[in-house]
């Protein structure tokens, strides 16, 4: 097992909106349509930003049928651990992840758009 290099892994949590991806990853599984609906991006955006997310090795992704769903990759190193732990205690200092956090709680009281 290689590991990802730190620079790979910094690169992909330096932009606002892979952060925000991140944080509504740490809830459970999402799918991409979820996402789209939550971020308010196109889903090319998204897809990008997930493909950033998955090559750090940050997150990981299972098809079922025509959905993707992602979820965060289980730690495969301390740093990997203190980086989760550090988004969880800056998570506060970011305005949209709290709108971002309310917009997913009703995409998930409503079903969501990917069948499970």
């Amino acid at each position: 097992m290689v590991a990802v290099p730190v620079n790979r892994i910094f690169r992909a949590v330096s932009d606002p909106l892979r952060l925000r991806i991140l944080h509504l990853l740490k809830h459970g599984e999402v799918c991409v349509g979820d996402l789209v609906s939550v971020l308010r991006v196109p889903q090319p955006t998204a897809s990008r930003h997930l493909a950033y997310l998955k090559r750090a090795e940050l997150i990981t992704a299972r098809k079922n049928s025509y959905w993707t769903f992602y979820r965060l990759a289980p730690p495969r190193s301390a740093f990997h651990q203190k980086l989760f732990e550090c988004l969880e205690t800056c998570s506060g200092d970011v305005p949209e992840l709290a709108k971002d956090q309310a917009r997913i709680e009703r995409v998930r009281a409503n079903g969501g758009c990917c069948p499970r």
